[in-house]
């Protein structure tokens, strides 16, 4: 008699040649039908190569015949009415933008990832920030490389796990001191690249810290990827909020149309080492508010200026991690909001649908 855990257990072992993950988790299987001697199911193929069809239906055929030599097996393959969009196996994507450089995206988008898997998430993280990726050494993982293997006549690559969290970065890939000069075409070849070679498990949030500006980076995520939301990254000084409008004007084009979940105001007031109690306002005040009113989103954190959050970031333990510091609550808070208003988006609004190809930054 033929065993349908069995049979469920053995196509979980079968990976998807588009994804990487297995059949099952990927909700691939359909029709499935264990009956006296047949085992019969559909696989949804869209995106599937031929070539890649037929190695599928081999090994699957093989599995299930090792356990069960008798059977018989039944394979098609059909579209099962929908399209699998790339990333199916993440359920919200956050881009993390900001207008111009300095203003601490990168450590905001790498402890809103920790943070969130505080929280008991599943979270991956992005690094797209290919001209000065920060993502290795905010982690500690400058010398690690990625591994790649070999899937359906494709290499695929695994991330790197480093403290519960999958990132990918091209600062993994590249020697660090081999200099990054892309132009768009490259450039959007390896977004593309980390998005469908990559094999990302199944998460719930995968944070992706984005160059600053509004670039050919920006523009073939979008065209690539359904962006859940957006979280636009400012300090409190007008120049600052000046730019980070042009970045979010741009996920709030028409045809782009990626939700602003929420503004993250960084270096809202410095506080001295030996004075953890003093706020000085050294960049200003009430840009984050400012800027979230003019989104129509919310200010998900104040973050302050803490000589202890650069030497964490610098030595690879982000400052999130250290559930005792003063900073701790303030990128809890972010994390916390984000989870809401991202929860809040969804409930409100419909799926992001990835752009057409017409797109142009003006």
């Amino acid at each position: 008699m033929i065993d349908s855990n069995k049979v469920l257990e053995i196509l979980r072992s079968v990976n998807d040649p588009n994804s990487g993950n297995d059949l099952i988790s990927m909700k691939l299987i359909d029709k499935l039908v264990v009956r006296d001697n047949t085992i019969s199911f559909t696989i949804n193929a869209s995106g599937i190569e031929d070539v890649a069809k037929f190695q599928l239906h081999e090994t699957l055929s093989h599995k299930l015949q090792e356990v069960y030599p008798n059977a018989k097996i039944d394979i098609h393959f059909g579209n099962a009415g929908t399209t699998v969009r790339p990333l199916s196996q993440v359920r919200n994507i956050i881009a993390v933008a900001s207008g111009k450089g300095g203003v601490g995206k990168s450590t905001v988008s790498t402890n809103l990832a920790l943070g969130l898997k505080a929280l008991g998430a599943k979270v991956g993280l992005l690094d797209a920030d290919l001209y000065g990726p920060s993502i290795p050494t905010m982690l500690n993982i400058k010398d690690e490389k990625p591994k790649i293997e070999q899937m359906y006549g494709k290499h695929k690559i695994r991330p790197i796990e480093k403290y519960g969290i999958y990132t990918i970065s091209i600062g993994n890939i590249v020697e660090p001191e081999q200099a990054v000069v892309l132009r768009g075409p490259r450039l959007g070849g390896i977004i593309k690249q980390f998005v469908n070679d990559v094999i990302w498990p199944d998460l719930d949030y995968l944070i992706i810290d984005l160059p600053p500006g509004t670039g050919d980076i920006q523009l073939t995520l979008v065209q690539t990827v359904p962006i859940t939301g957006a979280i636009i990254v400012t300090t409190p000084q007008d120049v600052a909020v000046a730019d980070a409008i042009k970045a979010m004007n741009m996920f709030r084009l028409e045809n782009i149309n990626v939700p602003i979940v929420g503004v993250v105001e960084n270096m809202s007031w410095f506080t001295p080492d030996d004075m953890p109690a003093k706020k000085y306002y050294i960049f200003g005040e009430g840009g984050g508010k400012t800027l979230a009113k003019k989104s129509k989103s919310v200010l998900l954190a104040q973050l302050p200026l803490i000589t202890d959050i650069r030497k964490a970031g610098d030595s690879g333990n982000p400052i999130v991690l250290d559930d005792k510091h003063l900073a701790h609550p303030y990128y809890m808070q972010m994390a916390q909001k984000t989870a809401e208003q991202i929860a809040l988006r969804n409930e409100m609004k419909p799926a992001t649908q990835v752009v057409g190809v017409n797109v142009q930054n003006k």
